[in-house]
């Protein structure tokens, strides 16, 4: 009997992750989509200018599979409750007595032409697990020149959006709410 065979027989006892919420653009949608949201870097950059720009952009995002993972494992997993660990809340002061409290991701932009695709093949469940949204970037160019494009790198495949309450976050906050559907189709 091969291993397939075996991987098979015991999957059902595997429960299969939580549906993720996943945003797929394209085309005229995607060029739209990625001009607003340069738009709203540049604004958003030209309110505070006291840090170097790369500083100021590696506050703004988690760039790169390995920094958008690593703040995902720092992000509590979300039950379907709503409780983070499963256990009786604490208060923040007590959470995060000797530590600071861990960064929060509001979406991630994803590449769709990363090869080999395990590069990002746990992101997905990942990010479900912590209720963080995926846009998903298809393009003929490829996907990680237009997300790298926005950072100012040649590529990328993933960009987190990091909780700061600024421009940026209320535009994905308005994309990831559908407000701004009918202006990228």
């Amino acid at each position: 009997m091969s291993r397939k065979s075996k991987v098979s027989k015991s999957s059902n006892l595997v429960v299969p992750p939580p549906p993720q919420e996943q945003i797929s653009y394209e085309g005229e949608s995607l060029a739209c989509l990625l001009k607003s949201i340069e738009r709203k870097i540049e604004s958003t950059r030209l309110l505070d200018t006291t840090l170097p720009y790369n500083t100021w952009l590696k506050q703004q995002f988690s760039i790169g599979v390995n920094d958008v993972t690593r703040v995902l494992e720092c992000m509590p997993p979300i039950t379907a409750k709503g409780n983070t660990s499963g256990q009786t809340p604490l208060t923040t002061t007590h959470i995060y007595l000797n530590k600071a409290p861990p960064l929060q991701l509001q979406a991630i932009l994803l590449a769709s032409d990363c090869n080999p695709r395990w590069l990002t093949k746990h992101l997905p469940s990942m990010a479900s697990s912590r209720k963080v949204p995926l846009i998903v970037v298809k393009d003929k160019k490829g996907g990680s020149v237009s997300l790298g494009e926005l950072v100012r790198l040649k590529t990328t495949i993933a960009i987190g959006i990091k909780v700061k309450g600024n421009a940026i976050n209320q535009l994905i906050e308005e994309i990831l709410s559908g407000e701004l559907l009918h202006g990228f189709n």
